[in-house]
């Protein structure tokens, strides 16, 4: 089945707002750009994924997102996760993927291999869960429209009513590599300890966190984040 991952990315200068009282604006939009490198890396490396679609209209994440097998869909200012993951299905549609999978910018963690076990043979809609269980993560559909994406706050039993609505097959599906998206500092901090875990997980990330403790500027420090 023809896949199209769908990666909606803010404006890094204005993203990781609700880490404004820990990092400074120049600390969050580092941060917002290595998480983002480590997740597209890691779509590209997933076989099953044909193309990615960078959904932004911020000119220095259309710059990172350049290279084989990833789209930038440009974007009218800041419409919102939700209306830049439709503007990736209507990609999807006109160009007849048979599926989409919505991930992210924030999780870096997530692994090739975990993106590849996802996919494998998936149909219907499948809904990954943040750790908290009440958001999504990422949101597998096929067809690409089986149901209309709906994140933020409470999102995650949005999609499941919406798929149980439609009468679509579905499945809830908890991928350690997702569970983790960076929005608080207790975020951060569980994404420094998961990293102290992960021996070579999120490269950039890590060398993101790195600087900031050498600059003094990470609020959850750990004693170091090794390579």
């Amino acid at each position: 089945m023809r896949t199209l991952a769908i990666l909606p990315v803010k404006s890094f200068g204005a993203a990781k707002q609700r880490l404004a009282e820990s990092l400074g604006t120049g600390s969050r939009l580092a941060l917002a750009q290595a998480m983002f490198a480590d997740v597209l890396a890691s779509a590209r490396r997933a076989p099953e994924i044909d193309l990615i679609a960078v959904v932004t209209s911020d000119r220095v994440a259309e710059s990172a997102a350049s290279g084989s097998r990833v789209l930038v869909i440009r974007e009218d200012g800041e419409s919102g996760h939700s209306a830049a993951a439709t503007l990736g299905i209507r990609h999807a549609l006109a160009e007849g993927y048979d599926r989409v999978l919505l991930i992210p910018g924030d999780t870096p963690l997530v692994q090739p291999a975990e993106l590849a076990a996802l996919l494998a043979g998936a149909t219907g809609v499948v809904v990954v869960p943040d750790r908290h269980g009440t958001g999504t993560n990422a949101l597998l559909m096929a067809p690409p429209d089986a149901i209309e994406p709906s994140f933020g706050p409470g999102s995650f039993e949005r999609h499941v009513a919406a798929a149980e609505a439609a009468g679509i097959p579905h499945r809830v599906e908890e991928i350690p590599g997702l569970v983790l998206d960076v929005d608080t500092p207790g975020d951060l901090a569980e994404l420094s300890a998961e990293l102290e875990l992960s021996r070579g997980a999120a490269p950039a990330t890590r060398g993101a966190l790195r600087q900031l403790d050498r600059a003094g500027a990470h609020p959850m420090r750990q004693p170091h984040l090794s390579g």
